[in-house]
């Protein structure tokens, strides 16, 4: 039975939804790793101006590697018309890298997609991106960055790790320098995926969310 709305009179299917359709846009970033995405997206969402906050939301979800889209899918189902579906994962190990890329694009989900790590996208940050190709040596690496800047142990699970990343670094130097590798890549004719490192387009999704943050405070 439909509820009755503050008049009495019965809401109309659906209409509870767009009571609640943020503003800007409804992201939903589905990753595979347990903290580390999801720590430093909530964070970028803590330091939207409050005026912000309620309009542009980010939810992060996570699930198994091999799983990232049917979840995006999953939770598309909800509100469908005005989520805007993302999977954020790493190249790391995962065997079928450039396929769950090419099944996520036909599926019209946007991809930010990290060769070898993200943590190759947070370098860009501080410092400018090395040319590292493995992943246990670039979270290793990127982890002694971390303590010579903020002084702090780096943990994939700290909650304040956006907020580091912007204190003592540039979130303009990083977008720069991740759109520099990106065109670089392609022009040295790389243009698979697992064939571009160090390489990221998480910096697309961060800048989609930054520009509209700037446009609607």
């Amino acid at each position: 039975m439909a509820k009755k709305d503050r008049t009495g009179n019965r809401k109309k299917r659906g209409q509870h939804i767009k009571e609640r359709i943020p503003e800007m846009g409804y992201y939903l970033v589905v990753t595979d790793t347990e903290a580390t995405e999801r720590c430093y997206f909530n964070g970028l969402h803590d330091n939207l101006p409050e005026s912000m906050k309620s309009k542009l939301v980010i939810k992060v979800v996570e699930t198994n590697t091999k799983n990232l889209i049917e979840k995006c899918k999953e939770m598309m189902a909800y509100d469908a018309q005005y989520r805007i579906p993302w999977i954020v994962f790493d190249r790391d190990k995962v065997p079928n890298f450039d396929q769950i890329i090419k099944d996520a694009e036909k599926a019209d989900i946007q991809v930010g997609w990290s060769n070898p790590c993200f943590e190759i996208w947070m370098f860009g940050y501080s410092e400018n991106v090395p040319a590292i190709q493995e992943s246990k040596t670039c979270c290793k690496k990127f982890g002694e960055l971390y303590k010579k800047k903020t002084g702090q142990k780096y943990s994939k699970s700290d909650k304040d790790m956006y907020q580091k990343l912007i204190k003592f670094g540039d979130e303009e130097k990083a977008l720069t320098q991740a759109k520099q590798k990106y065109q670089q890549s392609k022009r040295n004719g790389n243009t698979i995926p697992s064939q571009m490192c160090p390489c990221t387009t998480v910096h697309e999704l961060v800048e989609e969310i930054s520009l509209k943050s700037k446009r609607g405070s």
